[in-house]
């Protein structure tokens, strides 16, 4: 996706997320800040910890996806409101969520959609399994072909415009790939947001994730582990491609803006969770969130 980032506060109606006990890694990190704040040289060593230390796996997974219909998702496709689903977009078919443009009038015409998750969430690990399908619809911009998305604490369908393309959020990128071409995925993309890879502010809309390739029909697993605006890492069957921090509102846009004025905070602690449509069918077997411990 080309720049429209999320927020947990009474303006957009999200969720009131609860506390829990604080984890190994809670811990570890305000041993890192305290070390740090009295100038001992081991804060950063405490930091690297906390930075590795274990996913926990008391959490059970909840099925986002009932594999029948959309009970508990809401669409939101540019031109329309919230809640209307244009030509059957977003459908359950076969036991698998499809979004599908076999009932388009015309050409794509910049109809942007993304399906919510209707509650958001701020520390867990998000299961995908997801393939491309069939051709990019007419009229869908060059780089959406083979091209969707999984947007990650972003705002409420409510709080977007009524022609806004994609909603304030950070967006794990999936790609597919024709014969011949190298195109990573789980790539992370900013549509009016702000990360940092390696401890630097993302330079750029997208980077790319160090995943292989995949052909357009194949079946791909994605792993997205969430702690807040501190850290996510991206997974590819299993194997780690990318991991950034700092996840925060940018100061610019007028998306942005107007969630910034509204009252949000810059920091980007929790959020909507929502697939994207982008012109090329994509199918999704499997949406499963677990969550954990702050």
């Amino acid at each position: 996706m080309p720049r429209a980032g999320s927020i947990a506060s009474d303006p957009f109606n999200l969720w009131k997320m609860g506390r829990y006990p604080m984890s190994y890694r809670t811990v570890l990190l305000g041993l890192a800040v305290l070390l740090a704040a009295i100038g001992i040289t081991t804060a950063s060593g405490l930091a690297d910890e906390v930075d590795s230390a274990p996913t926990d796996d008391t959490g059970q997974w909840i099925q986002l996806f009932n594999g029948r219909d959309l009970t508990g998702w809401t669409p939101k496709i540019t031109g329309y409101d919230a809640g209307q689903n244009y030509a059957d977009t977003f459908r359950v078919e076969e036991g698998v969520l499809r979004v599908s443009y076999d009932d388009y009038e015309g050409p794509f015409g910049d109809r942007f959609g993304h399906l919510f998750y209707d509650r958001p969430f701020s520390n867990y690990v998000l299961r995908v399994e997801y393939r491309f399908v069939g051709e990019q619809q007419d009229g869908g911009p060059e780089w959406g072909r083979l091209n969707s998305g999984i947007m990650i604490h972003g705002q409420s369908p409510e709080s977007m415009s009524r022609d806004q393309f994609f909603p304030v959020s950070v967006e794990v990128q999936l790609l597919g790939a024709e014969q011949g071409e190298t195109r990573p995925t789980a790539n992370v993309c900013t549509p009016g947001t702000i990360v940092s890879l390696d401890d630097r502010p993302q330079e750029g809309h997208c980077t790319n994730s160090t995943s292989g390739t995949f052909a357009g029909d194949q079946w791909v697993t994605v792993e997205v582990e969430v702690h807040g605006d501190r850290l996510v890492r991206h997974r590819v069957n299993g194997q780690e491609v990318l991991k950034y921090t700092d996840l925060e509102l940018a100061d610019e846009g007028p998306d942005t803006r107007r969630l910034l004025d509204a009252g949000a905070p810059k920091e980007l602690t929790s959020g909507t969770i929502s697939l994207q449509s982008e012109s090329h069918p994509i199918e999704f077997r499997k949406v499963e969130l677990r969550e954990l411990e702050e």
